[in-house]
């Protein structure tokens, strides 16, 4: 087996085609676009470069055709606030070969060591968690968009290795189709009642004022259980909703308000993948004409939730409740959708699991998100979760 680094148009059309040999007999798997994955890698689009390194690598077999690959990273603005220095991997793609996947673990663990590294993350993104994190161990369905699929033999891959598991994700499915359960319902009228709140969908008019409020509400609710949270920039928001402009539905996003200030938020997007499902990755002149067609057409019948969150003075007040409620108008103006994806849900996360369960949604996915300490002595810790 042959490891090169990714450092020239080659390597690089290798490092995206590896999925590709990887699932091609695979009727489930939805191919990501092109553009998207190597934005990560884009020291001019991705942000995390400022405060960031990364390094790649590609895999051969003997007959020199695609066999795996890796990317290790370090986002300096993290690594040392844990227990130890501690960087990650992501976009692993493999065959069903131990030697193959532990050539590449050790490939990206020994990177990381030389940068001071004595932990990896993985599988991770080198960017924000809503997209390209964790492992895939349970519920090999249909993948909503960004969301990770893959074999389930990579599971072995990893624990064989050595990684642990750091915490759990859960996947929720809803049916919009069948009625909420009746006590969701009374809080939602009861909070939609009072005077004193307010729940506004988003507006490319108001862009700039609406992604501020957004920005607002999402640092205060998240700052309060995300251990070493990064807030998250306006222009960040600004930039991601800009670049979904063509599926972004104004009254798929919604924020909360009491007395004014924004408290809440909802985020949820028309699932791209059920599009990207026949477009192979690739988004040319005549593959653009065809999702445009495809989207006209209807074809996106599942919504992804993305985001979900109350700042911690509101907390079990409702407003979830209140989003919900909002989130069915919106849908029986859409006939056409008929599901919710909701990905992804932490272990150190189980108010919002209580929210998701309790509104009818059911727990279908299963994901891992491990950590591997170099030191195989040191004593290994969970991402804490916190007592209800």
């Amino acid at each position: 087996m042959k490891l090169q680094n990714v450092s020239n148009r080659k390597t690089n059309r290798l490092f995206l085609d590896v999925p590709r040999i990887i699932y091609r007999n695979d009727p489930i798997w939805v191919c990501p676009l092109d553009n998207d994955i190597m934005e990560v890698f884009n020291p001019l689009r991705n942000t995390y470069f400022q405060h960031g390194v990364v390094e790649r690598w590609v895999l051969t077999d003997d007959r020199n055709k695609p066999a795996g690959r890796i990317a290790a990273f370090i986002d300096y603005n993290l690594a040392n606030s844990w227990d130890q220095p501690t960087g990650g991997i992501g976009f692993f793609e493999c065959i069903n070969d131990q030697e193959a996947a532990n050539l590449l673990f050790t490939t990206a663990q020994e990177w990381l060591k030389e940068k001071g590294m004595e932990a990896m993350d993985g599988p991770i993104n080198f960017g924000e968690t809503d997209k390209f994190w964790g492992l895939l161990v349970n519920g090999f369905t249909h993948p909503s968009f960004d969301v990770p699929y893959n074999p389930p033999y990579y599971q072995q891959l990893f624990e064989t290795y050595g990684f642990q598991v750091y915490y759990k994700m859960e996947g929720f499915h809803l049916d919009i189709t069948k009625p909420f359960p009746e006590r969701i319902d009374k809080i939602a009228t009861w909070i939609l009642q009072k005077p004193d709140y307010e729940f506004r969908h988003f507006s490319w008019k108001k862009e700039e004022e609406l992604s501020r409020d957004f920005a607002e509400a999402f640092n205060q609710a998240w700052s309060s259980f995300k251990k070493n949270f990064e807030p998250l920039k306006v222009e960040y928001i600004r930039n991601t909703l800009r670049k979904a402009k063509p599926i972004v539905d104004e009254e798929f996003i919604w924020i909360a308000y009491h007395k004014g200030l924004p408290i809440g938020i909802y985020l949820m997007f028309p699932d791209l993948n059920q599009i990207l499902k026949q477009l192979n990755g690739k988004l040319d002149p005549i593959s653009l004409l065809k999702f445009l067609w495809l989207k006209k057409r209807n074809t996106m019948t599942r919504a992804k939730g993305l985001l979900m969150g109350v700042i911690p003075a509101f907390q079990n007040h409702g407003i979830e409740s209140a989003f919900i409620r909002k989130v069915q108008e919106v849908f029986r103006k859409k006939p056409h959708y008929t599901e919710v994806e909701f990905s992804w849900v932490a272990d150190f996360n189980p108010k919002m699991r209580k929210i998701f369960v309790a509104i009818g949604s059911v727990p279908v996915k299963n994901y891992i998100t491990y950590r591997y300490l170099f030191d195989r002595n040191k004593e290994f810790k969970r991402y804490p979760i916190p007592e209800e």
